[in-house]
């Protein structure tokens, strides 16, 4: 893995990370938005620690561990990645309610014209800021988008000390289930 400075890392500060999507996708993964090493490396959840690959590897989506730089074999799986709001910072907690609000009414448009089984949005609390839903909980949510259901999956960041990793690898397990059980369009 590449070593950034930390001066590197600031310098990706508001950097846009593209979205690994295709039309048609099994499940479309939600980032809340890029961390710095995601902005500085190109690659979705980049930083190590976070446990969104060995998450989605133990849960069945992948037949092997993908590195961040493997992102783009995810559509063929079926599989893709975009976050609710696209500037990257070092927390997501340097977000504003109003990058929330807009990026779950972008995130609603990005998903009418991909139209993925499922939209899953990797982070409850980014999911309840973008939606206006301060009720919802980790799973499958009532709202859809168009045809497609949306569920909440736990924030895979090591910063997320409630779930461990194979706790959240059963939470994903429940959502590749659905996915594979649902009829295809």
């Amino acid at each position: 893995m590449t070593r950034f400075t930390p001066q590197e890392l600031e310098a990706a500060r508001d950097r846009l990370v593209p979205d690994v999507v295709a039309d048609g996708l099994r499940v479309l993964f939600c980032g809340i938005n890029p961390g710095l090493m995601t902005a500085a490396t190109g690659h979705h959840f980049a930083r190590p620690g976070n446990r969104f690959w060995p998450v989605l590897h133990l849960s069945g989506f992948t037949p092997r561990l993908l590195k961040p730089s493997e992102q783009g074999e995810l559509p063929s799986y079926g599989l893709g990645i975009t976050n609710v709001v696209a500037r990257a910072t070092a927390r997501a907690d340097e977000l504003s309610a109003e990058e929330y609000r807009e990026g779950g009414r972008l995130l609603t448009l990005k998903v009418a014209r991909l139209r993925p089984r499922w939209l899953a949005v990797v982070g409850i609390t980014a999911y309840r800021a973008a939606f206006d839903d301060r009720g919802a909980q980790v799973g499958p949510q009532v709202r859809t988008i168009g045809d497609t259901r949306v569920w909440v999956l736990p924030n895979p960041s090591g910063l997320n000390a409630h779930w461990t990793a194979g706790t959240m690898a059963e939470e994903f397990a429940r959502l590749r289930m659905a996915s594979e059980n649902q009829h295809a369009r």
